[in-house]
């Protein structure tokens, strides 16, 4: 596939401009499953709140504005403790996001491995998580500091780490804006730091959640965020390299899959931005 891009280039020694054309080769190669599973676990809200999605895609072209939705696999999770399965279908109403069947829960416990399947295409994905264990946001509050601009709304977030394990967060402020962060520098420290918003108005809700996350997640979620900035597509949408997750095609290896599938202990706070 061509595109043209054009590019203005300015100089200021002679206060000329030009504009030059520039033909890009990008290549395309076979579409690729992409499996976005993810489910985030309120052990501290009565009843527990489970909210997340299972989402199944084809990768397109990096100039494309569809993303192809997967309607036809058989999906199903699988506690590898004592063997029982959760199944998954087809969602009739969002096609390529998949919903547990019947009154089936996923209700994932520490210290248990689960194994998520999707069948597809004759060939077989895998991929193995358990429940990371997150901490409790201890309070959220308005600041008055900024950063380059001056119009910035801070918000400074307080929590305690867990000084018994290595610990990895995942940070969303609500609007597609997330971070992540390692225990390394602040192991069983109560820590806080500050976030920024842009374009924020008095009297508007946000909600703040920190997730407990692996390590290998948490690379592979930092560079999916990383990538993500270089253009305006959200953190996990179709980014603009192919990032590799924890998904393997079991039947033929070389026809890997993108995506990851994740368990997070979850914990959130609301808060309104004042004057």
């Amino acid at each position: 596939m061509k595109k043209l891009i054009y590019i203005m280039l300015a100089s200021t020694l002679l206060f000329l401009s030009c504009e030059d054309v520039v033909d890009v080769d990008v290549p395309e190669g076979e579409p690729r499953l992409t499996v976005d599973a993810s489910f985030e676990i309120y052990l501290n809200e009565s009843p527990v709140t489970i909210e997340g999605y299972l989402r199944l895609t084809l990768s397109a072209p990096f100039f494309d504005d569809t993303i192809p939705p997967v309607t036809d696999a058989t999906v199903f999770i699988t506690n590898l403790e004592d063997n029982s399965v959760i199944n998954f279908e087809a969602s009739d109403d969002n096609p390529g996001f998949y919903d547990p069947v019947a009154d089936a829960v996923v209700n994932p416990e520490f210290n248990t491995q689960y194994e998520l399947t999707v069948i597809y295409d004759n060939e077989t994905y895998k991929a193995k998580t358990e429940l990371f264990a997150s901490v409790p946001i201890n309070s959220v509050e308005q600041g008055d500091g900024t950063l380059f601009e001056g119009d910035e709304t801070e918000i400074i977030v307080s929590f305690a780490d867990d000084g018994t394990r290595n610990d990895f967060y995942l940070f969303d402020f609500d609007f597609n804006l997330l971070e992540v962060s390692e225990d390394r520098f602040y192991q069983g420290e109560a820590f806080n730091f500050s976030y920024f918003y842009e374009n924020m108005f008095s009297g508007q809700e946000v909600t703040i959640k920190i997730l407990g996350i692996g390590e290998r997640y948490f690379n592979y979620a930092g560079l999916l965020i990383e990538q993500s900035r270089q253009g305006d597509a959200g953190p996990f949408q179709t980014p603009p390299a192919l990032l590799r997750g924890n998904i393997i095609n079991t039947t033929n290896p070389d026809n890997y899959a993108l995506g990851y599938f994740n368990l997070s202990e979850a914990n959130r706070i609301q808060f309104t931005i004042e004057e």
